[in-house]
């Protein structure tokens, strides 16, 4: 008899592929991303947004968003999270401000395939490509985050925005108690917190927050079961993770997966190319 995790697989499966394909149009996808996600995160553009940070998944979004805001003096309203080019298209087409995030293939589809392992590494691979091609006729409008760059030199990746975009924004300082600050609230986020949240979106002061942060400190000091408390280490680099995607590897680079490697690693350099003058 099948468990039905197993069950489920084949069902995932579809909804995942389906969704990677209704994602890359605004038309279609938008509206059902208003009405599953009404706030407060992920956020989706409207009337309100000042700013678009979106990718693939596991592209250093999380990351980014936090980053982004803990540098600013006041919240920055944000259309986040929602990993679907559709996002990014309607961003272009509103002239909204644009941080495309890309991660170089291998480490986004390994890493997408540990943290949802319903998801088939084929669909992932043939998923990373549809969704930067697709942006391709818009490349010129966004400011590109590479994973890398996004980690090591956040403060580099807003120069660039305020550069494109003729903005303020303050620079996020790598110092040691800033990128512990956020990694503390990546760490958080599974806990799924409405301020958290609303914090990311740009909806909630950093002050709202560090008072909420220490409400739910106090009342932690009251025994919970340990279920009562999410898993964050999806969220944050592990070796757990680093030795789950080394078992993956040989699997990626492998005949099996030749030319969908091919495609997403064609996509990734294209997409990250300087685009060319209109």
């Amino acid at each position: 008899m099948l468990s039905s995790a197993s069950a489920s697989a084949p069902r995932r499966r579809l909804r995942h592929q389906l969704r990677t394909r209704l994602s890359g149009h605004p038309r279609l996808y938008l509206p059902l991303a208003r009405k599953r996600y009404p706030g407060p995160s992920p956020e989706v553009i409207g009337s309100e947004t000042e700013l678009v940070i979106d990718g693939y998944t596991r592209s250093a979004s999380t990351f980014a968003v936090y980053a982004l805001q803990l540098a600013q003096d006041r919240p920055v309203r944000l259309a986040h999270h929602l990993h679907a080019p559709a996002q990014l298209h309607e961003a272009a087409r509103r002239r909204v401000p644009t941080l495309a995030l890309i991660r170089e293939p291998e480490g986004a589809v390994l890493s997408h395939v540990v943290r949802e392992p319903w998801v088939d590494m084929r669909d992932a691979a043939d998923g990373y490509a549809r969704f930067y091609r697709c942006l391709m006729p818009y490349r010129g409008q966004f400011v590109v985050g590479e994973f890398e760059e996004v980690t090591h030199d956040f403060a580099g990746v807003v120069r660039k925005l305020n550069d494109r975009f003729g903005l303020a924004l303050n620079e996020f300082q790598a110092t040691e108690t800033n990128m512990a600050q956020c990694f503390e609230l990546i760490k958080e986020r599974p806990q799924l917190s409405p301020v958290l949240l609303g914090f990311e979106s740009g909806t909630v002061t950093f002050d709202e927050l560090q008072a909420e942060r220490r409400r739910a400190t106090a009342d932690a000091q009251t025994p919970r079961g340990q279920d009562a408390v999410p898993d964050s280490s999806l969220w944050v680099p592990s070796n757990g993770r680093s030795q789950l995607k080394d078992a993956l590897r040989e699997r990626w680079h492998g005949r099996g997966m030749t030319s969908r490697r091919l495609r997403a690693e064609a996509a990734y350099r294209e997409f990250t190319a300087e685009p060319h003058p209109h």
